[in-house]
Parts: structure tokens; C-alpha cells; sequence
């Protein structure tokens, strides 16, 4: 089995935990460091969250950074209407026992890219794009230092979801997503596209209640959160599952189809701001960035699944 080093960005979030857990309870991931920047909820709460789900999945040797706590050039966004208030749904906060590192995560991702050998620490950035670009902007090395950058943002034949054609994810910064897609290191993405096939059904959900973890319980307790808001505001039975998408590929590529191809972000106008601008008509030989077009929804829930239920055995012998 192959062992891959990964730093995960992400601002929880109740999609960001199901990704969390996913990769806590994954040996194939080296966890060097989980970073939080503010988006779905602010920073304070998206650190706090982190934290709250390293305790509960029993990870308290990942270390987690905070970080950006609003956008390279606008106000701080939200998205609590579809994480709750605190960001976690239904699940109740409280003060986690675990320390926050000491420093930036734009300082943490920097430091732990370069003290390793060149291509070999992935990034998972499951919220928007600032630490990234910050640490970029640090560090004008780190993007030809850097392993793949797998990234949960984008639309193209989806449409977007907080405009006609903008996903949360690069709206909320579209000038530090601009800093990444154009820095040369090589990023796949997962946007809309990829991620509305991944649906949180009712017999997915029941699979995950079904594990004796408590990290398995609250999982299921965010996907039942999630599938509540969807009915109410969207009018979709069955959630989409954003951020355990890129996770899932570090982890098993093939449920992804991904094909080569040039991403640009929109940065200049309100009407298309975060629009992410794909381009397929390029030499695959020259391509630095791929984009996701399929996924094995079921393939990525049995991987979720599979994982917490190894967890819980691997806790209960």
C-alpha cells in the first residue's frame, strides 16, 4: 500500500467533516496537517470545528492551524444556511481538548512542502483558496515543490451554486483561486460537475448510521443535516457530497474520471465573479490542471464506509 502525504485545507463544514473522518480512518493518508481558513462559517468556528472532529475520531496527533479568516481582496463570505450556524448542523459544539499549532497555516503549508522531498506533500483544499495563496505568495517555490493539489471548487455544465456560474468555493476568493490555477502546480478539481453525481441517498446514509463509531455517528448526523436542508431550500431528496470527493480520488483514483485541461477563474466582474472558465481544447502533454466530469457515487460511499467501519474494528480489538 502506498502512502501518500496530505495537508487538508478546509473550513468546516458539514460536508468538510465527512471528509475529515474519511481521511482520518484512511492508512493509505499521512496526515501531516489539517489548516482552516474561514468560508462556510468564520475562522474562529472553522478551527473550532476541525479540532471538535480530530477529537472525535481520535486524531489528536494531526496537528491544526488556523488561518485565514477572510478573503485576499473581499469581505468574508458564508454559507451557514447549509452548514448551521456553528457549521457542523446538528451536531452540538464544544470546546475540543486539542491544541492549535503554533503559527499560520499559510507558514504551516509552506514549512511542511519545503522540508520534504519535492512532489511528494499533496494538498486537499476542500474551502476557498486563501492559505494556499497566501502560502504561494510566501513562498515562490512551493508550486514547483508541490505533489497534486486536489481541489473541491468550480462549475462549468453544472452551473454554479451561488450564481449562474460560480461554486462557493472559488466565489468566496476567486483572486487567491487565480493565485493557484495560475502558479503551475499541477491542481485536479473537483467542482459541481463531479460532485452533484456524489448523492447522500437515504441507503447511503443508513449504511453509515449503521457503524458503531462515534466518529460513524456523527458523520451520518451531518449527512442527516444535509439532507434536511437540501429538501427544505433546494428541493433535492438527496444531498450532494462535495468535499469527501478530492479525499476519495487521493485515495482511489480511479472512482474519478478527470480529463486534462486549462482552468481560468473570473476575478473581474460582479455579474461572473468566480466563474471557473475550463478549457478541453489543449495538449494533454502541456496540462497542468484536470478537471473531474465522473464519479462513482457509490464507489466513494462504499470507501467511506469501508474506512469507518475498519476504524471501528481496528478501535473495539
Amino acid at each position: 500500500m502506498s502512502i501518500q502525504s496530505l495537508i487538508i485545507d478546509c473550513d468546516p463544514g458539514v460536508d468538510d467533516a465527512v471528509a475529515l473522518f474519511l481521511a482520518f480512518a484512511a492508512p493509505e493518508l499521512e496526515l501531516l496537517a489539517v489548516t482552516t481558513v474561514g468560508g462556510n462559517v468564520p475562522g474562529a468556528k472553522t478551527q473550532r470545528n476541525a479540532r471538535i472532529i480530530r477529537q472525535v475520531a481520535g486524531r489528536e496527533d494531526v496537528p491544526v492551524f488556523g488561518g485565514a479568516e477572510r478573503p485576499l481582496k473581499r469581505p468574508p463570505a458564508g454559507a451557514g444556511e447549509f452548514h448551521g450556524v456553528e457549521g457542523l448542523g446538528d451536531l452540538e459544539p464544544f470546546e475540543p481538548t486539542g491544541i492549535v499549532g503554533d503559527g499560520p497555516a499559510a507558514n504551516a503549508i509552506v514549512d511542511l512542502v519545503m522540508s520534504r522531498p519535492e512532489a511528494s506533500v499533496a494538498i486537499a483544499v476542500l474551502g476557498p483558496m486563501t492559505n494556499l495563496a497566501l502560502a504561494m505568495r510566501r513562498e515562490r517555490r512551493l508550486a514547483e515543490r508541490l505533489g497534486p493539489v486536489a481541489v473541491m471548487g468550480g462549475a462549468r455544465s453544472e452551473g454554479g451554486n451561488v450564481t449562474a456560474s460560480a461554486e462557493f468555493n472559488i466565489w468566496a476568493d476567486p483572486d487567491a483561486a487565480a493565485v493557484v490555477f495560475g502558479s503551475g502546480c499541477q491542481v485536479v478539481a473537483f467542482g459541481l460537475d463531479a460532485t452533484h453525481q456524489v448523492r447522500a441517498t437515504e441507503d447511503r446514509i443508513v449504511a453509515i448510521e449503521a457503524i458503531d463509531s462515534e466518529a460513524a455517528r456523527a458523520a451520518a448526523s451531518t449527512l442527516r443535516f444535509s439532507q434536511r436542508v437540501e429538501r427544505e431550500i433546494v428541493g433535492w431528496d438527496a444531498a450532494p457530497l462535495h468535499d469527501p470527493c478530492p479525499i476519495a480520488w487521493l485515495i482511489k483514483p480511479d472512482l474519478f474520471e478527470t480529463n486534462p485541461c486549462r482552468i481560468e477563474v473570473e476575478t473581474s466582474s460582479d455579474l461572473t465573479r468566480g466563474h471557473t472558465a475550463v478549457e478541453f481544447r489543449i495538449d494533454p502533454a502541456t496540462a497542468r490542471h484536470r478537471w473531474a466530469v465522473a464519479a462513482d457515487a457509490q464507489g466513494v460511499f462504499d470507501l467511506i464506509v469501508g474506512k469507518l467501519k475498519a476504524q471501528a474494528l481496528e478501535a473495539a480489538a
